[in-house]
């Protein structure tokens, strides 16, 4: 399978600007390829995943991947998807959300690559130096004002009455005059990006025919969304953020594991480096067993450990299985407070555990999950309670600080699924 049947087989083609010419170029030999990502935040999030990982997949293949953070583009913000106008950025929110994003393009691909190392570039590099009438005369004359109003991401925004500012309206001459500059000093072939980036690319790729006269490609992928239609990326808390400051390994994990059973094989062929063969296998699994959830699971061990890495993952993996009863044993606290986030927490003052301690029906009533004394002492007796994920049959138990996980800590469990953590301090 070539790389093209490969991303077609996998979703990932929405359109090309010559796919014909393209594959011939291919099959000659390795080219080079970029990608932007505007820091408009501090971190990047799940939807940016989609390109990010296509570049991996050019470079596993044999070519020269470029991600490019938008140092410059970023300072206007581009309209593609939006229906009003961006808040422009301060140059200090800017600068450091240019860093952020640095880090987290360089997780994903291979800069120390013998053959094909992948190259972080910034486009205000190329920008900033350029003056306004430069910019006007050497790229600006190249556009005529019928194209630029055609393009979707302006046709949108005119025809919905909130119209379009000067500064958002250039944005497209930007990202050509990026795909330009490195074509012509890093003989960079093809753009890829989400399919409403399909304007600004083909800007580029008539520029480049414009000024150079040699050929260059643009790709587009489908943007994801969920089983709905609705925004791929967004849970009730917000973005799914790939900053594990901002989206702990634990929640990354957990968004995967709750992937609509609709939308897991779709999500495993794109998110993914497994084989086809897995895929299928995995396919054939869900179809057969949908409760046993190994294509969710998959997924979200592939996903989780591209993005975090090894020990995260296994760190977001024990604390899913604390809340599946697993016995709590070497867990750091950094682990368990991914636990402490995800169950109701009360706090306790930690004279209530100091000497004698406090009788475990008193603490059930205080956590919530018991009604009364009374009720909390048939549960311990009847086999139901849990204090750290061990079951604790005495009704008479009292807790003290030594019960305390991390001098911090008590994990309540009622049955298999009700939790509550007491929190000293």
């Amino acid at each position: 399978m070539t790389l093209i049947e490969d991303l077609q087989w996998r979703g990932l083609y929405a359109d090309c600007t010559d796919l014909g010419a393209l594959s011939q170029r291919l099959a000659t030999g390795p080219l080079t390829l970029y990608c932007g990502f505007d820091p408009t935040g501090d971190s990047l999030h799940v939807g940016h995943l989609v390109p990010q990982l296509t570049l991996r997949r050019f470079q596993l293949a044999g070519h020269h991947p470029i991600p490019l953070a938008g140092g410059a583009t970023g300072m206007v913000g581009d309209p593609s998807g939006k229906s009003a106008e961006r808040n422009l950025l301060t140059r200090e929110q800017l600068a450091h959300n240019v860093n952020c994003v640095k880090g987290q393009l360089a997780r994903l691909l291979d800069f120390e690559h013998p053959t094909n190392p992948a190259r972080l570039l910034d486009n205000a590099d190329w920008t900033a130096p350029l003056s306004f009438l430069d910019f006007l005369r050497e790229i600006g004359k190249h556009f005529s004002i019928s194209s630029m109003m055609a393009k979707d991401s302006v046709k949108s925004r005119m025809e919905g009455g909130t119209g379009i500012s000067y500064t958002e309206f250039s944005y497209q001459l930007l990202q050509a005059n990026d795909f330009y500059h490195l074509r012509k000093v890093a003989n960079c072939e093809l753009q890829i990006g989400g399919s409403d980036q399909w304007g600004n690319i083909t800007a580029g790729t008539d520029l480049i025919r414009k000024k150079l006269g040699v050929p260059a490609w643009g790709w587009t992928l489908p943007l994801i969304t969920k089983a709905d239609g609705s925004k791929f990326g967004k849970t009730e808390g917000g973005a799914v953020w790939l900053d594990p400051k901002k989206t702990s390994p634990y929640k990354f994990y957990q968004f995967f594991v709750n992937t609509d059973d609709a939308m897991v094989v779709e999500y495993l062929k794109k998110f993914t480096f497994l084989s086809r063969s897995e895929i299928e296998g995995l396919e054939a699994q869900h179809a057969a067993n949908p409760g046993w959830r190994e294509a969710h699971k998959a997924l979200a061990r592939e996903i989780t450990q591209l993005v975090h890495g090894q020990a995260a993952l296994e760190g977001a993996m024990k604390a899913s299985e604390i809340l599946f009863g697993a016995e709590i044993g070497e867990t750091t606290e950094e682990i368990f407070r991914d636990v402490v986030g995800e169950v109701p927490t009360t706090d306790l003052p930690a004279e209530k555990l100091a000497e004698a301690g406090t009788p475990l029906t008193e603490l059930l009533v205080l956590s919530g999950l018991a009604p009364s004394k009374g009720q909390a002492r048939k549960d311990i007796e009847g086999g139901g309670i849990y204090v750290n994920n061990l079951k604790s049959p005495d009704s008479t138990r009292a807790l003290i600080s030594a019960d305390l996980l991390f001098g911090r800590y008590v994990l309540l469990r009622k049955g298999k699924k009700s939790y509550c953590v007491l929190k000293v301090g």
